[in-house]
C-alpha cells in the first residue's frame, strides 16, 4: 500500500499546492511584514532581494508540478496530469487558477522582479549622488523622486501579481476541496 501511494501523483499534488499556498501566505503576510518592520531598510532590501528569486521561482514551478500531478476523477472520466487540467470540464476550477499562478509567478520572476532589482540599483547609485537615501525626509532631486516613484509601481505591480497568485490558489484550494465530498 505505501509503496503504491508513493508513485501515485496525488500526494505530490497536494504537497505542491500545499507549498504554494503556505509560502504565498506566509511570505505576503508574515515573513515579508516581519523582516520589514525588524531589519533596517538596507537589510531588509538585502533579504527581499536574495528571497524573491527563490520565491517567484517557486510560484512559478510549483503549478507545473501541480498540472502534471494533477490527479483525475474515475467518478467523472476526469483524466489525470495535464489532459485533466484542459479537460473541459475543469476549465474554470483548475485550469484557470493554475495558469493565473503560473502566469503572475513567471512575470514576477521574469520581468517585475528584475526590473524592480535594477531600479533599487538605480536608486543606490543616486543616493552616492545626492548623498541622500531615498528614504531620507523630501526634498529629493528629481532623478530620486522619478526613481522612488517608478519603484513604487513596480513594487505595486509585483504585489497586486502576487496577491493574484493567492487568490487563485485559494479558488484553486475550493475546487480540490470540492472533489473530497
Amino acid at each position: 500500500m505505501a509503496a503504491a501511494s508513493l508513485l501515485s501523483p496525488g500526494p505530490y499534488h497536494i504537497l505542491s499546492y500545499g507549498t504554494l499556498l503556505g509560502t504565498t501566505f506566509f511570505h505576503s503576510f508574515v515573513g515579508g511584514i516581519i523582516s520589514f518592520q525588524v531589519l533596517t531598510r538596507p537589510q531588509f532590501s538585502a533579504l527581499m532581494a536574495k528571497i524573491f528569486p527563490v520565491y517567484f521561482s517557486m510560484q512559478t514551478a510549483l503549478p507545473v508540478v501541480m498540472a502534471l500531478t494533477y490527479p483525475g476523477d474515475s467518478s467523472s472520466y476526469s483524466p489525470s496530469g495535464i489532459a485533466g487540467v484542459f479537460d473541459s470540464s475543469n476549465r474554470w476550477g483548475v485550469l484557470v487558477p493554475i495558469a493565473a499562478i503560473f502566469a503572475s509567478g513567471l512575470a514576477n520572476l521574469a520581468v517585475v522582479g528584475p526590473a524592480t532589482t535594477r531600479c533599487m540599483d538605480e536608486r543606490k547609485r543616486q543616493e552616492r549622488k545626492d548623498g541622500k537615501k531615498n528614504y531620507d525626509v523630501p526634498p529629493h532631486s528629481q532623478e530620486m523622486e522619478a526613481l522612488n516613484k517608478k519603484f513604487s509601481m513596480l513594487h505595486g505591480i509585483s504585489s497586486l501579481l502576487n496577491l493574484g497568485t493567492l487568490f487563485a490558489a485559494v479558488a484553486y484550494g475550493f475546487s480540490l476541496a470540492a472533489r473530497l465530498q
